[in-house]
This record gives structure tokens, sequence and C-alpha cells, in this order.
């Protein structure tokens, strides 16, 4: 058992610009798992993706959020994560069909891969689209990084029925916000391939089942490597009924209208938590009131 479950363990190999990150998600995983019935190969690249979510907000210091996209072509039509600066992640998918014994290229075909930045401050929103390019999630996040912002990524991800896990190596063009102990003449220029070549070795139960601290040892145990502060990681959705009414909002009054006619109630579901808001008449009336107070023509009856 692992002593920090849902954490995030940062290092640094010191005389070197290679920084790394490992993160478990137990709790914040089956919290994913429970709200949904996801055939098991999803699953498998669902936990890959969250674990992986954390580990690249974590080198961006995010105040808002980033969101990985998958839109797919084939079985699988999209798999999103968002993962915002607190290290609060949630994950959806949406698929058709067996999805048993094919494998992450078939699932996906040729679809893209979207990457998101939101600021959630008013400032710009960041995004990146690109063909998705890999075998795996790792490799398409791989060749993504290297493309869009020429850092030099690798990441090792796994996940099973109880837990999600990864852990990134990256190597950074200066000392990336961490205090290098030495002067450039004096870096190790080693250090990346002779890193990258021991975390090959790692196999996907040690990645899962070791604690962070243990499993970093095992690896870099020859290295001189500096351990950051960990940091907890959590399940938390950012649906809210607000959120819904201004949703409805956007959507009209007539929309809404027709809606209520036929069900004689509104249901909206978050796709994330599987939370599901009820919206009555009298509802209907309330997330309306504003704009009927403007210009009197706004009806829901």
């Amino acid at each position: 058992m692992k002593p920090h479950p849902d954490s995030l363990q940062r290092f640094l190999f010191e005389q070197s610009h290679v920084r790394g990150g490992l993160v478990h998600l137990d709790d914040a995983w089956r919290a994913v798992l429970e709200r949904h019935d996801y055939p098991p190969s999803l699953r498998a690249v669902m936990g890959e993706l969250m674990a992986a979510a954390v580990l690249l907000a974590a080198t961006l210091k995010l105040k808002g959020a980033l969101i990985l996209q998958i839109q797919g072509k084939g079985p699988v039509t999209l798999l999103v994560v968002e993962c915002d600066g607190e290290l609060n992640v949630r994950a959806t998918a949406k698929w058709q069909g067996e999805l048993d014994g094919i494998g992450f290229a078939q699932m996906v075909g040729d679809g893209r891969f979207v990457i998101t930045l939101d600021p959630r401050d008013g400032k710009q929103t960041y995004q990146g689209i690109v063909a998705l390019d890999g075998d795996s999630v790792a490799e398409v996040l791989q060749n993504y990084m290297l493309r869009s912002d020429q850092l030099e990524t690798r990441l090792w991800l796994s996940a099973d029925a109880r837990g999600a896990a990864g852990l990134l190596l990256q190597k950074m063009p200066g000392d990336g916000g961490y205090a290098v102990t030495a002067q450039d003449d004096d870096q190790d220029d080693d250090m990346w391939p002779r890193v990258t070549m021991l975390t090959d070795t790692l196999k996907s139960e040690e990645l899962l089942g070791l604690p962070a601290v243990e499993l970093i040892r095992r690896l870099y145990g020859e290295e001189d490597m500096r351990l950051f502060d960990t940091q907890h990681v959590a399940f938390r959705c950012t649906c809210s009924r607000d959120k819904v009414a201004r949703m409805l909002r956007m959507l009209g009054p007539g929309e809404v209208q027709s809606v209520l006619a036929e069900h004689g109630v509104v249901e909206v579901s978050c796709e994330f938590c599987n939370h599901r808001y009820r919206f009555d008449r009298v509802d209907a009336e309330q997330v309306f009131a504003s704009e009927m107070a403007l210009d009197g023509s706004a009806s829901i009856h």
C-alpha cells in the first residue's frame, strides 16, 4: 500500500537541466470509474491520460486549468481530462461499439489531439490542435511536446482497475524555473540519455505499486537528486447548478419551453461526474427571470 496515494512527487537531477515527476492516482481514479461503466481497454487509456495531465499541469505552474482532449474518429470519439493548478482532476469519455482486443491507434482512428490552457482569469485561452501521432498516450504527448514546445519529454504511464500512475522526465533548455547548482560548463551532458535508459527498465507493476520515493531511489540511486514537497491530487468536478442555468440561458427560452412541453422537466447530466440537475417550469421561470424583466417578451409558459 502506497503511503501517499493520490500524490505528485517532483524531483530534479542536480548538475543538469533534467527534471521529473511521479504521480499516483488511487481515490481520484476510482472516483472516475465509479461514475461511468467504461470498457477495460478504454479505462487503461483514460487512466494514462489522467496521470499525464497531472504531470504536465505541474510543470506549467497553472492558476487555471490544463485540458487534454483526444477527438477520435474510431470507436472512441472523445476522451477529455482536465487538471487545474491545485491538481484537481476529472475525466470523461465517449465511445461506441466493442473495444475488446483493439489497441490505442484503432480506438481513436485518424483523430486529433487538442491541448487547452484555460487561465480562468479573463486572460486569453491558448489552444493547440494537432493530428494524433503515436501508438499510445505517451507517444502522442511526447511528440506534441517536442514539436510545439521543443521540449524533450518522456512519459511512462500505466493504469489498471485499482489505480493509475505516471512518470515524466523533461530536458529543459535552461533551468526550467529550478535552481540548478552548477554552471552550464559543469553540466552533466550524459544525464538525459542515462536517466531515460534507466527509466526504460521500469515495469508497469513497479510504477503502479511502489511508493514514489522508493521507486525514485530504486531507479536513480546513483544520481545526485533533489526531491520537492509532495503535492496532493484529488478528483473534483467543477459542475454546478448555476453553470447549468447559464447554459439554459444560452439555449434560450424557446428551446427550453420545447423540452418542458415534451418532457415536463429539463434534465442535464454532467458528463464528468454524472450528477443530474433537474429544472421544472418554476425553476426555468427563475432562470429567465432577468431576461424577462428586460424585454418583457421572453416566456416559457
